[in-house]
């Protein structure tokens, strides 16, 4: 069978899926090694590649087709460990993405995921060998990114994946928050995951970070913010006014690793406050809510509170007493 009409069938099978029942049925065998890739279906259309030299077999496990995209099985097993089921649907929706992208070899765009669904995602996707991965905030210390995801050489080449826009007003008299300007923007029309990281300048109003396609959309619809008239222009990426984050380290003692011990420490309240902010769903650990006081946080982790701000648990040490010296980086 030569090229041509490997590439002729593998076609018509692309076009009609619900034509093939198993794998067997397509799979294709190819004496050379010129062409090494044609299409399976096997629930759902796969790529895989072919042993060389082969035989025809019409049996789907005996071993002439290597599948070299990831199955559902793959899948599940690149997502074991993630606990949340809504980051795991989230980031499994992700992998389906890359899959896709990948045999068809090009390049897909997530929406802005939020941090714990962005953080979960970049480290499945490195163990998903067929798909390259990059994330796109619009400056190095965004929370909330686009990923671009597919074939390894088309993902390098990307560009406009993320836009930005500047909201300018009177903004002397009252200050605004980063919700104010939020509240105002999805006032709008717009979903939450079309909206990268906002960043609030004071008098001078905030900068937003959003998907292109939206950026006329919101030029033309967003007036005011709060009662508040504005002014929406778009603005290069590198006129961003970010700055690093601001933070204080210092470092406690305790008897344990528990969050109440911790994160009483660091935001200096009493550990019977923040027993009762968890309770109430008010603290996140790596921006997933704490549902028990005695959750053990390790080096690395981010421990949110609300109306209190961040901290990062930094390096952790044990003491001559068998207690725990903790690093503690507070943001500002």
């Amino acid at each position: 069978m030569n090229v041509g009409r490997i590439a002729t069938v593998a076609a018509a099978v692309y076009r009609q899926p619900s034509a093939v029942k198993n794998i067997s049925q397509v799979c294709l065998v190819c004496r050379t090694s010129a062409f090494q890739n044609i299409l399976s279906f096997s629930g759902t259309l796969r790529g895989f590649s072919l042993s060389s030299p082969a035989r025809y077999s019409d049996k789907a496990d005996a071993g002439i087709c290597r599948l070299t995209q990831a199955t559902k099985n793959d899948f599940d097993a690149l997502l074991k460990g993630v606990a949340d089921s809504s980051t795991q649907e989230a980031v499994k929706r992700i992998l389906e993405m890359a899959d896709r992208a990948a045999m068809r070899r090009e390049v897909l765009h997530t929406d802005f995921l939020a941090p714990p669904i962005l953080k979960v995602s970049m480290l499945v996707l490195e163990k998903f060998g067929d798909a390259k991965v990059i994330a796109h905030g619009g400056y190095p210390q965004a929370e909330r990114c686009r990923l671009s995801v597919g074939y390894p050489d088309a993902v390098i080449n990307v560009s406009d994946v993320v836009a930005a826009l500047s909201v300018a007003g009177n903004f002397g008299f009252q200050p605004f928050s980063h919700g104010d300007f939020l509240g105002s923007i999805l006032g709008t029309g717009i979903a939450r995951e079309k909206l990268g990281d906002i960043i609030v300048l004071g008098e001078k109003g905030a900068q937003v970070l959003i998907v292109p396609e939206l950026v006329d959309f919101v030029i033309e619809s967003l007036d005011k913010v709060g009662n508040v008239s504005v002014s929406c222009t778009k603005i290069p990426l590198d006129t961003l006014e970010y700055e690093p984050p601001r933070t204080k380290t210092f470092t406690t003692v305790e008897t344990s690793l528990r969050i109440d011990a911790l994160a009483s420490a660091g935001f200096k309240i009493s550990r019977s406050k923040l027993v009762a902010m968890i309770g109430k769903g008010d603290v996140r650990v790596n921006w997933n809510t704490v549902v028990k006081n005695g959750t053990i946080l390790k080096s690395g982790d981010i421990v949110s509170v609300s109306g209190k701000g961040r901290l990062k648990i930094g390096k952790i040490h044990t003491t001559k007493k068998d207690k725990y010296a903790v690093e503690l980086i507070r943001y500002l």
